[in-house]
């Protein structure tokens, strides 16, 4: 059997620019990145009224038995272009931290894939350096106001802007800086962060344009002064050169899927620590320019699907047509307590008691008043009778469930899904946002915990009070929140799988990001610098003295 490394560099990829033109962009709004790959900038001047329907992919709490979202995703896509659908996809771009970490590559499997596949997962077009530049020189900018007298009386005690490295590295968790005398600084605690997690990310995929982002930057709360009131990047005076780091990166990429469907990929942010959802100015795009524009959000419903609903559609202005919710068989046998040994024999009991798990996920989509569909991602050792219940599963909560084979066979996997797809689009419905905009952060994370999650709503720790008290001060108490959340389990305790019931979500403090538009409630022990595992990916990964890549996935 290939590799999915092996099955890209194997496929025939058609130039960057009839990509382009298939998707209807004119040679002036593309920067090409050598042959198969190029910047989006599309002409303010060219009147383009279209908007097509928007197709979200979400999916059940990710297991090691693996779901295959991406990978649907894709197959879906190439479907929809297929059966004569004018398509795109919009995804977001793979962190280095996973690549070469536990997950390995993030541009779907097997047939369904986007390439160039080694280029995406690796450097790409350089958006995550220019990221971790940007972010890095907001962080050396104000230790050397800090060292230069400090004129913004910064209480170094109280600094919340940490550095970032696009790699798992627990070592940098927790780090002291400024050490080796004088002329090195100001000594105080500090920290890295994986760039994903960075309120730049959030930024550069939630703003509309090179002007919004820098009104963003500016609004970045880096530290508080020894008054405890805000110091802000305004004050800090380098928004500008922040914006010109980014020039590049706020333009979308285009590339393109094995069967050849022009796809968008910008942006990263990780959905169990931000808002999991690539950027607006690429979803909007493919809006602009096909009939079906096919997304995804990171992990499972419970964190990319609500922070999509509720973070990213008030920005993008328009909320999906529907969304397709991903389960294995596998995966749910695993939520229902089989062991990931034994997730190849055929397992009833286990199975009943995990699809619970897809049951309140797709009660969670369905919460907005969209409709809901579910794509079960078929593995070669799945039975009939195994999906068979959880086609009755997914009835018994009002969705309709179809299989998709799309790893074997590409867009020809995914024919029956895409039938369903279109006619769930074409039917009218009426979205209804989880929260009010006044509503209380309390209210809000109630609201999420009750709704999406299935539990009881949040406790919040003393520190955390305080912040909201704080917060309330600063008129920062209406932003929407960000539930930072392990992605394994609906609550906030990764063992607990399936759908846990009565359970609480402990808040242990917030994050302000300004810049970014929302709060960041950071519970249970969730980490925003992943480590690397005992047999990290990249130990797996190389290359030969032709340039061929191997053990990317």
């Amino acid at each position: 059997m290939k590799t999915d490394i092996e099955i890209a560099q194997e496929a025939t990829v058609l130039p960057i620019t009839e990509i382009a033109e298939k998707a209807g962009l004119k040679p002036s709004e593309i920067e090409p990145y050598g042959y198969d790959k190029a910047k989006i900038n599309l002409d303010k001047d060219v009147k383009r009224d279209h908007e097509g329907k928007l197709i979200l992919v979400t999916s059940i709490n990710p297991t090691p038995a693996g779901e295959g979202k991406s990978t649907v995703t894709v197959g879906l896509a190439d479907a929809l272009q297929a059966a004569g659908k004018k398509t795109m996809i919009a995804l977001r771009e793979p962190s280095l931290g996973p690549v070469m970490g536990m997950k390995g590559g993030a541009t779907g499997g097997g047939y369904s894939q986007v390439v160039p596949m080694a280029d995406i997962n690796l450097h790409f077009t350089g958006d995550f350096h220019a990221l971790t530049a940007a972010h890095d020189l907001l962080a050396a900018a104000l230790d050397n106001s800090i060292y230069q007298g400090n004129p913004l009386h910064i209480d170094q005690r109280r600094v919340i802007w940490k550095r970032v490295l696009d790699i798992n590295d627990r070592a940098l968790r927790h780090t002291t800086i400024g050490l080796g005398g004088p002329t090195s600084g100001v000594p105080r605690e500090d920290g890295f962060d994986i760039t994903v997690a960075s309120e730049m990310m959030a930024i550069l995929t939630l703003s509309t344009d090179l002007m919004d982002l820098k009104r963003r930057v500016n609004n970045i709360v880096v530290a508080y002064d020894f008054d405890k009131q805000p110091v802000t990047v305004k004050d800090l005076g380098v928004a500008g050169a922040i914006t010109v780091l980014l020039k590049d990166a706020i333009k979308p990429n285009l590339v393109q899927t094995l069967a050849h469907t022009p796809a968008v990929i910008h942006g990263g942010p990780f959905a169990n620590i931000a808002q999991g959802t690539n950027s607006v100015l690429a979803t909007r795009t493919a809006l602009t320019l096909a009939d079906y524009a096919v997304t995804e959000a990171g992990f499972g419903a419970d964190l990319g699907g609500e922070k999509f609903m509720d973070i990213k559609v008030p920005k993008l202005g328009k909320e999906p047509d529907v969304v397709v919710v991903v389960a294995t068989v596998r995966a749910l046998k695993h939520h229902g307590g089989q062991a990931l040994a034994d997730l190849k024999q055929e397992d009833l009991s286990a199975l009943e008691a995990g699809v619970a798990n897809l049951q309140q996920n797709i009660k969670a989509m369905k919460r907005y008043g969209v409709p809901v569909v579910v794509a079960v991602n078929r593995f070669t050792d799945d039975t009939e009778a195994e999906l068979t219940m959880v086609r009755e599963a997914a009835e018994a909560v009002d969705a309709q469930a179809v299989t998709a084979d799309v790893w074997a066979k590409g867009g020809a996997g995914a024919t029956d899904l895409a039938e369903l797809v279109v006619g769930k689009a074409a039917e009218k419905h009426d979205f209804s946002p989880l929260y009010e905009e006044n509503d209380s952060p309390v209210e809000k994370m109630n609201k999420i915990v009750r709704n999406i999650y299935g539990g009881v709503g949040v406790e919040l720790s003393d520190k955390a009070q305080k912040q909201l008290k704080s917060f309330e001060r600063q008129g920062w108490d209406r932003l929407p929140v960000v539930m930072a959340k392990t992605q394994y389990s609906l609550s906030d305790d990764a063992k607990k799988l399936g759908a846990p019931k009565d359970f609480t979500i402990h808040v242990r403090e917030f994050v302000p990001k300004l810049g970014a538009g929302f709060l960041v409630a950071l519970t249970g022990n969730v980490l925003t610098m992943p480590g690397l595992p005992k047999h990290p990916a990249a130990m797996d990964i190389d290359i030969d003295e032709k340039g061929r890549i191997t053990g990317l996935f």
